[in-house]
């Protein structure tokens, strides 16, 4: 499969969300205080890096094959580090990570959404799709962390 000049543009647009994305969370393993936010960052940074994987291959005339998982996010259930009612300096600082990357979350799975209408071949476009359910159950799992230790 031979790709267009658009389609190689785009496909190097979403590698570097892709790379920023790796980027962040594993920075923001670093920095968060909670281990159960460290542990989800780090499952996060993996799941980028093969969004990442897919896209480098897909430049080079491959489509992998996909089986979107899109129960990531229903199937999360974090357990509560902080009390609901509590303010520490840890649990604001977790808040922060956490909620900026559902904004990021919400950036790149918006990227996808809009340019998976870029490409010609069907399997791309299933792929890119694929990807993009899997950016919104990255949000909804953030979510759900936020909301069982009383920050969202």
């Amino acid at each position: 499969m031979a790709l267009s000049q658009k389609e190689m543009d785009v496909i190097k647009d979403l590698q570097t969300q892709e790379q920023c994305c790796i980027e962040k969370y594993k920075r923001y393993e670093k920095e968060a205080k909670d281990p159960v936010l460290k542990g989800l960052f780090g499952t996060l940074a993996q799941k980028e890096q093969q969004h990442y994987d897919s896209l480098v291959q897909v430049a080079s005339g491959k489509t992998p094959s996909c089986n979107c998982n899109d129960q990531d996010g229903k199937n999360y259930s974090p357990v509560a580090t902080y009390d609901t009612m509590s303010e520490s300096a840890d649990k604001k600082n977790d808040a922060f990570l956490a909620t900026d990357c559902i904004g990021t979350e919400k950036m790149v799975s918006s990227e996808y959404n809009t340019n998976v209408f870029s490409f010609a071949e069907s399997a791309v476009r299933k792929l890119l799709g694929d990807i993009q359910i899997e950016e919104q159950n990255h949000a909804e799992m953030l979510y759900k962390y936020k909301t069982v230790n009383g920050m969202a």
